[in-house]
């Protein structure tokens, strides 16, 4: 039973961003019952938990994770942290997605997140309630075997499921006629199965040059299809090439006019949006495989500020991302932070997609925008926005990536104030790198 006054608030997901959700809602029991939250598989860490399986997993439930066995962050472990809660300063900057899973369990642990999880729960409906009080009823079920379901009232609820398990396979003239192994980048684990192999990769966001790195050793060649400037960087072995417009058979075509024939082609076309116990519609809500809009601050629906979205924003830092959204949804939610009417709700959503008419799924995209997005998160919830120091190094990793994809990486660094970092070790081929 809630105590009266008492919000009690559903969580979906136990990755990154629902085990600070979770952190969050345990600390303010003046203001919330205790967390309850939905976790379809047996642990904590989401996209972060690497197995070797694809497509079905040994329990008979779609494998989610995209993590491949030799992954290591892109990002330094100085800007990936929550702000109340470091990583182990003795690894290096750049971690391997053990760590990173390590990390949010002790996370977990530290703030004795795992006592309000359902693991093996999965959400099968998320609907505003019916009657005066509204609210909203979550139905989910036994992940395993699907015999046992439960509806359950809560006054909000936040989505924290990610958005890197549904591959996006783009329409490519002439790609059911490729014989060879075709794939997506979601599916890949590690480069010894396509040794001796001409690999085809589409796309060159992170997965695709990781990929194209990885594979560069032990493929006969690579060739990473792409619309970007040229990267500079990469192996001998491979060839970069225009977007793909097209494969007959073996060969795939590209838009400069050029043909290669491929053994293996992978996607690394990026992932949907997909909430699948969701009804859009009857929320005012338009989802497509890039976008989900209406959104005020690409949280919450402007017709229902109950449900938030976390998490949803790509070209981030994102565990101080997702702690910033959290900190002003619980604002929100303890009244803290008095939204705007509904009708301005909706045109602030509706004007922020009307400045991305040109490129409406690069909306959710933010890089350089989100250092002012979380600053008004911070002011408007009345919180301490992420140091500028975390600006500073993300844009020093940016410029070290531009001039060398392959060896940013090598590279270490270390805070020394909300506004001063230095660079540990050598720039690659030259001397000790200096911060600010």
């Amino acid at each position: 039973m809630t105590a009266p006054g008492k919000l009690r608030v559903a969580v979906i997901g136990a990755g990154a961003a629902g085990l600070c959700a979770a952190r969050h809602l345990a600390a303010r029991p003046e203001s919330f019952a205790p967390p309850m939250v939905f976790e379809a598989s047996g642990r904590v860490g989401g996209i972060w938990v690497y197995t070797e399986e694809t497509g079905q997993g040994p329990d008979g439930l779609p494998v989610s994770s995209s993590m491949y066995r030799d992954l290591r962050t892109n990002l330094p472990k100085e800007v990936m942290a929550f702000p109340d809660f470091p990583f182990d300063p003795s690894l290096p900057s750049f971690l391997h997605h053990s760590h990173v899973l390590a990390y949010l369990e002790r996370y977990a642990d530290h703030f004795r997140v795992r006592e309000h999880i359902r693991f093996w729960w999965r959400v099968d409906a998320v609907s505003p309630a019916e009657g005066a009080q509204g609210g909203w009823d979550v139905t989910a079920c036994r992940a395993q075997g699907r015999t046992v379901q439960t509806t359950e009232r809560f006054d909000a609820v936040l989505i924290c499921s990610g958005h890197y398990a549904d591959p996006f396979v783009p329409t490519i003239p002439g790609l059911e006629t490729f014989p060879g192994r075709l794939l997506h980048s979601h599916e890949y684990r590690c480069p010894e199965p396509f040794a001796g192999r001409t690999v085809v990769l589409l796309g060159a966001g992170p997965s695709g040059v990781d990929l194209a790195l990885q594979l560069a050793p032990v493929a006969r060649r690579v060739v990473l299809s792409h619309r970007r400037p040229p990267l500079p960087g990469l192996p001998g072995n491979v060839l970069q090439a225009a977007p793909a417009v097209g494969v007959a058979g073996a060969t795939v075509r590209f838009g400069d006019g050029a043909e290669h024939r491929a053994d293996v082609l992978i996607l690394c076309t990026g992932y949907r949006y997909r909430f699948p116990f969701l009804e859009a519609a009857r929320l005012g809500l338009r989802l497509t495989d890039h976008t989900v809009t209406p959104l005020y601050r690409h949280l919450l629906p402007p017709q229902h500020p109950g449900l938030f979205f976390i998490g949803l924003c790509q070209q981030i830092c994102p565990f101080p991302h997702f702690h910033c959204q959290l900190l002003f949804c619980l604002a929100v939610l303890a009244g803290t932070c008095r939204l705007p009417p509904a009708a301005e709700l909706q045109a602030a959503a509706e004007g922020e997609l009307r400045q991305h008419r040109g490129a409406p799924r690069h909306l959710h995209r933010l890089g350089r925008r989100q250092w002012g997005y979380c600053q008004e998160l911070a002011r408007l919830g009345g919180f301490e926005p992420p140091p500028p120091v975390l600006r500073e190094i993300y844009e020093a990793v940016q410029a070290s990536r531009s001039r060398d994809v392959s060896c940013y990486r090598s590279l270490s660094y270390r805070v020394l104030s909300a506004e001063e970092w230095e660079l540990v070790g050598a720039e690659p081929g030259g001397a000790p790198g200096e911060g600010r």
